[in-house]
């Protein structure tokens, strides 16, 4: 599998409640974490099973260092990593009292991940991607994906990055699309004035192998073809909900990899993003291959 995205630092501040605008608030405490949509993908289809490739840009920095490190102590194949002369890319996080967070992601050194960076061909197989990275990057790689008979999953978020000129090329390279209730509302635009999830998760796979919309604590709804279904939540304690989205995404890649069905990759996804709640951290709280499994047998 091949992983294309970003790579950032997280800097994370823990608070009873996130400040009004003009206020300030206490913190609880403070940690820094290794993050970023790309990174945080990469890892978690490592730990739920996968061999993975991780294209990505890192500054040649402390930051820098610390996450080459932590990527490659995951097993991570990181011929495709390149350093550059920019601050590697962080992420401002504060995480309020039962686990809801607000995230400022400055990208830095992801920025300079552009097409010539790639492989071309890349190998054929499954390509990851999200869009934390110049998007005519994670097109380029879809393009290829494609050429070299693979299947490309594309978690489109953060969904604003997407512009009407772009929008279009990169849905069509899309085999799998993963968005969350309000990225699917943004992606239909006016033709979901308070659609339901399922008929959102209906037209989004129009065109596609398939289309799934998580709903954080509701589970996740999925269409494809003719056959969709709704996966309910696993019932867990929510200490940070940072790396939920993340944890789903890499599973599911990880599973359809290993040759699962929609469904079966949908809910071993689901099982991740449920564990991943349960701990502090991007990085840190993605479960690895056992955990999930052992969920999902409990919850049987």
């Amino acid at each position: 599998m091949l992983v294309v995205g970003s790579a950032n630092m997280d800097l994370v501040v823990r608070t009873r409640r996130a400040p009004d605008a003009g206020e300030t608030v206490m913190g609880l405490d403070y940690a820094t974490y290794p993050g970023g949509k790309g990174a945080n993908q990469a890892v978690a289809a490592r730990r739920a099973g996968a061999t993975v490739a991780f294209a990505t840009c890192l500054g040649r920095d402390a930051h820098g260092d610390a996450l080459h490190a932590t990527l490659a102590a995951e097993g991570i194949d990181l011929s495709l990593l390149r350093r550059v002369d920019a601050a590697s890319g962080v992420a401002l996080i504060t995480v309020e009292h039962g686990g809801q967070n607000r995230i400022v992601v400055v990208p830095g050194a992801n920025q300079d991940l552009w097409p010539e960076r790639l492989p071309d061909p890349v190998p054929a197989g499954l390509l990851l991607a999200q869009l934390e990275v110049p998007v005519e990057t994670v097109l380029a790689a879809a393009r290829r994906t494609r050429a070299a008979g693979g299947r490309t999953v594309l978690n489109a978020s953060p969904v604003d990055r997407l512009d009407p000129a772009t929008r279009a090329d990169l849905l069509a390279e899309t085999d799998i699309l993963v968005v969350n209730e309000t990225e699917a509302a943004a992606l239909l635009g006016a033709d979901s004035p308070d659609a339901a999830p399922a008929e959102m998760a209906h037209r989004l796979a129009a065109g596609r192998q398939a289309a799934i919309v998580t709903l954080g604590a509701a589970g996740v709804v999925w269409h494809a073809g003719k056959a969709g279904s709704r996966v309910e939540p696993h019932r867990v304690p929510v200490v940070d909900t940072t790396a939920c989205g993340d944890a789903f995404a890499g599973a599911l890649a990880a599973s359809l990899e290993a040759g699962g069905s929609i469904e079966e990759a949908v809910r071993f996804g689901n099982a991740a993003g449920a564990l991943a709640a349960t701990r502090t951290g991007a990085q840190p709280s993605l479960p690895t291959r056992q955990a999930i499994l052992d969920l999902l047998t409990r919850d049987t």
